[in-house]
């Protein structure tokens, strides 16, 4: 299966990771002649020519005014590339070595039932940010790995590998028998975040964006927390929340 990316960013780091999976790039009449080497654009027709992948020419689409919220970064006119869709691997690979990572610390992710795509890229994006070593997903009732998440992570899916799995308990009971700390994240917990310690390797479990984890989900957490609201706003959309857990359990 393919997907078509319309952010270069997205698109640069599929070249530079995997440049035997993108299958055609296509652009805008006229976007080839540009003289700026600081446009995302430019890099990518460079890449795709050192790695002699088709490059095709169509007339620009009329403006929209702009950027495109689904872009994330991307340009109208319709420039876009098709790459074959980034594999999943199995969970035992990708908690292989836990125990090893950083002296016994690391973090992974799971998600459990995401179903918006804008938030699934967000994460993936500030996975990669972050240093996260990998990320649980779960097939069912849970948004795909589409071309929004390609965009919107930035590269993100790239760089952070990924599980498919359609038992997400036995998959944190697999993570728990390599030696992880399986962490909750519900908006109830009577824990805050400032009582959790990076000072072992968590997994991370991000609950769906309106009803947060299932039952047996949170029953599976060794611990559970949440992050106490400073101001009148009691919430956090959940890809804002992951970024803020991340970046305490990366300290």
């Amino acid at each position: 299966m393919s997907v078509r990316i319309r952010n270069p960013h997205s698109l640069l780091a599929v070249l530079n990771t995997r440049p035997k999976d993108v299958q055609k790039i296509q652009i805008s009449r006229g976007m080839d002649k540009s003289g700026n080497p600081d446009d995302p654009w430019q890099q990518v027709l460079k890449l795709a020519r050192d790695h002699k992948i088709q490059v095709a020419t169509k007339a620009p689409e009329a403006p929209h005014g702009g950027f495109s919220a689904s872009d994330e970064g991307g340009r109208e006119g319709g420039a876009e590339g098709t790459v074959k869709e980034k594999d999943s691997i199995p969970m035992e690979l990708l908690f292989s070595g836990a125990s090893e990572k950083k002296g016994g610390r690391g973090l992974w992710l799971a998600l459990d039932c995401l179903q918006d795509p804008h938030n699934v890229g967000a994460i993936f994006r500030a996975a990669g940010f972050f240093g996260v070593q990998g990320i649980l997903l779960t097939q069912e009732r849970s948004a795909p790995i589409s071309p929004t998440v390609y965009d919107v992570a930035s590269g993100g899916v790239e760089v952070v590998p990924f599980s498919l799995q359609t038992n997400l308990q036995q998959a944190l009971q697999f993570a728990k028998d390599q030696g992880i700390w399986v962490l909750g994240t519900s908006e109830h917990a009577k824990e805050g975040l400032e009582t959790v310690k990076p000072d072992r390797p968590w997994l991370l479990v991000l609950g769906n964006e309106e009803k947060g984890m299932r039952r047996l989900t949170q029953e599976s957490c060794d611990v559970l927390c949440g992050i106490q609201p400073k101001g009148s706003v009691t919430s956090l959309n959940v890809s804002v929340a992951a970024g803020v857990l991340m970046s305490h359990l990366t300290k």
